[in-house]
């Protein structure tokens, strides 16, 4: 393994997000929750077959998607967003991104049909020295290309 990989290997990944197809780029986010899936398992019991039973996938369910990071010049980007988005109903594609240490994408989720649910900044209190966090909340209909049409 060479020096610098080392090196790179003790780094932390980091989060960026795009919006409407990188029209609103929202920045970096250090902590990024919910990007998993899970589906509900439908059993199909024959009367006659005993006790045999066949799985089948059913529904897919996607969990919303909550990015955090200390409030920064980004966050304006992020309200930008918001205040051009969040009452228009429409369709607002969106991804999430890891980028490795040097910033070289590592894996991207597409999301379908992106809904703000939350946005806060963390209270202020000028006595103590502590981060305010920013926190985005989004709700979506999937990244997996899973989309059966009829």
């Amino acid at each position: 393994m060479p020096i610098g990989e080392q090196a790179r290997i003790a780094m932390a990944n980091r989060f960026e997000v795009l919006m409407d197809h990188g029209a609103h780029n929202l920045g970096s986010w250090s902590k990024v929750q919910g990007l998993d899936v899970s589906w509900d398992v439908v059993e199909y019991r024959a009367g006659d077959a005993g006790n045999d039973r066949w799985y089948f996938p059913g529904n897919t369910k996607y969990q919303t998607i909550k990015l955090e990071r200390a409030a920064c010049e980004d966050s304006t980007k992020v309200r930008d967003w918001l205040s051009a988005t969040s009452f228009k109903h429409g369709s607002h594609g969106g991804s999430v991104v890891l980028l490795d240490a040097t910033g070289k994408k590592v894996m991207e989720w597409e999301l379908r049909d992106v809904m703000p649910a939350k946005w806060s900044i963390s209270g202020f209190e000028a006595m103590q020295s502590k981060v305010a966090l920013e926190t985005l909340e989004l709700m979506h209909r999937g990244f997996l290309d899973d989309q059966i049409k009829f």
